[in-house]
């Protein structure tokens, strides 16, 4: 019997349970140095100078938009095709969130159409912007940035999709996803699905250390412990101040054990994607299947590989039934009811609902056998149009 092929999957190797049972044998099961060696890494395979670990994606979202000041008055804007979380941070700090549209090659923030939205009111309208290095194509962050400058905005890059991933600067030089050269602040999840899977888990990295400082604050409830310069008072050790409003977002040693181990087969795993992409884009060439291949200025890091079809719930229903469990992503986010409760509309965003008519994830893992992949190959071109 044909076992099931989903769009994505987890790799744990033996490495990765040693790992994890090595901490469960010691004395710290969270906030311990798991934690701290797990950013330090990170920080090195990103290229940033900071990173913060975190209890998920969504999570360093919020905290970012927290450490930005995010409130009431606040107005950010970021693209429709994105898990809602990239829109949702701004909704818990009180924000108001707008869409601008995608370009329809990349999938990602239009950056023409961001320069119109700003145009179109007066400077000092809205404080951010979060672009999406959407299914792993990276977002051009130095022309974002130059955008972003002009108009006295921030940025959140939000590279969950996309580490390993970068994309070549005016210079000739690659910039990697979150490396914190152009966006005040960038986050990652480690959800299984993920490059680097942890069950759970995300990171923040940037190079500006007071944002750096504002997020380990924030991470544990806001709290300042012994040692640190801004505690108002000192009773001794065991001392510490609640300063402001924060959350525990903390993330576990147990789980920066096993986030290490993975990132030690980030590369490798990143490579098998990349060989399954360039299969699926030569074979897909010249079909009804549409495919958006990069330019070759693009790392691109592959957590998803879509394809757009006529037929898309057919193929989708067809595929299942063959135990191949393609996934679509995304729903445009201004279509969600509760964005819709907000005053966006249908109609809005022209091309993201156009492209969403269409899309559909293909399975895309690094244990994809080519046995598989060749099944799913064999599969969308019977039943796509």
């Amino acid at each position: 019997m044909r076992k099931a092929i989903p769009y994505g999957r987890q790799n744990i190797t033996a490495e990765d349970i040693q790992a994890v049972t090595e901490v469960l044998q010691h004395d710290y099961l969270t906030t311990g140095p798991k934690v701290n060696e797990f950013e330090t890494k990170f920080a090195e395979y990103i290229g940033s100078k900071y990173a913060v670990a975190v209890a998920n994606g969504t999570a360093a979202l919020h905290l970012c938009a927290m450490a930005l000041g995010v409130n009431e008055s606040s107005k950010v804007i970021t693209t429709p095709i994105t898990f809602s979380a990239s829109a949702n941070c701004v909704r818990y700090c009180g924000g108001q969130v707008e869409f601008s549209d995608i370009d329809r090659e990349t999938i990602t923030l239009d950056i023409n159409k961001l320069r119109e939205k700003l145009e179109a009111v007066p400077k000092g309208t809205y404080e951010g912007i979060i672009p999406v290095d959407f299914a792993g194509y990276p977002v051009n962050m130095e022309a974002f940035k130059t955008l972003a400058d002009e108009y006295g905005l921030w940025i959140i890059e939000d590279a969950c999709h996309a580490p390993g991933g970068w994309f070549t600067d005016s210079k000739g030089e690659k910039q990697h996803c979150g490396n914190g050269n152009f966006a005040d602040l960038a986050i990652f999840s480690f959800h299984p699905v993920k490059h680097i899977a942890c069950g759970e888990g995300g990171m923040i990295t940037t190079n500006d250390e007071a944002l750096y400082k504002k997020l380990l604050q924030l991470r544990s409830h806001g709290m300042v412990y012994q040692g640190d310069d801004k505690l108002v008072e000192n009773h001794g050790r065991w001392y510490m101040e609640l300063q402001e409003l924060g959350y525990n977002y903390r993330i576990p040693d147990i789980l920066c054990a096993l986030g290490i181990s993975q990132l030690a087969k980030a590369e490798k795993g990143l490579k098998r994607r990349r060989a399954i992409a360039k299969k699926y884009d030569e074979i897909f060439e010249n079909t009804n299947v549409r495919t958006h291949v990069p330019e070759v200025t693009v790392g691109h890091a592959y957590h998803l590989y879509v394809i757009e079809v006529s037929n898309r719930k057919e193929l989708y229903d067809a595929l299942r039934e063959q135990k191949i469990y393609a996934q679509i992503h995304y729903v445009p986010v201004h279509t969600m009811p509760y964005y819709k409760a907000l005053g966006n509309q249908k109609g809005d965003m022209p091309l993201s609902e156009d492209y969403y008519e269409g899309c559909i994830s293909l399975p895309m893992y690094p244990t994809l056998t080519d046995e598989e992949q060749d099944f799913v190959i064999e599969q969308v071109l019977k039943h796509s149009k």
